[in-house]
């Protein structure tokens, strides 16, 4: 399988330097759902290198601070799936960081842990909520503008 974050179309991506690239995410769990992910293709957290640590960090304070800017939300949900028992499905190391607004979702409480307790993702369960999270060119251009220097 080709790894879509090393062969990244270059349209979803907002953002690069020579350690990280900020992707918008094809299967968005929100409006403005974005991806951190590492340039060097690792699948674990434990093969990054510290200055990569930092860099991912770095990423997802750009992506929120970019988020805050253009689309405004009201709060974030920020996580990873380290390994394919916690979720991950692309073997590639990635952050996300997923804009919310005040009543996106019925049920907001217990956000993250919600996956461990074995809940349905209400995101997730039908498609065209995908296709309905996906921002409009006005939206990815606004974002483009931000994260241009």
């Amino acid at each position: 399988m080709e790894c879509p974050f090393c062969s990244t179309r270059p349209e979803v991506i907002l953002y690069e330097d020579e350690l990280i690239r900020i992707l918008i995410d094809s299967y968005p769990a929100n409006r403005g759902h974005l991806l951190v992910v590492p340039r060097r293709h690792v699948e674990s957290w434990w093969e990054l290198s510290g200055e990569e640590k930092v860099a991912l960090i770095r990423g997802m304070e750009l992506a929120m601070e970019k988020l805050r800017e253009t689309l405004k939300p009201d709060a974030f949900n920020v996580g990873m799936n380290l390994g394919r028992e916690a979720g991950q499905t692309v073997p590639h190391l990635h952050l996300h960081v997923i804009p919310r607004w005040k009543g996106d979702c019925a049920h907001p409480r217990g956000g993250v842990r919600k996956a461990v307790l074995d809940l349905e993702d209400e995101n997730l369960s039908l498609k065209e909520r995908w296709v309905r999270n996906r921002l409009n060119e006005k939206e990815i251009e606004k974002l483009r503008e931000a994260f241009s220097p």
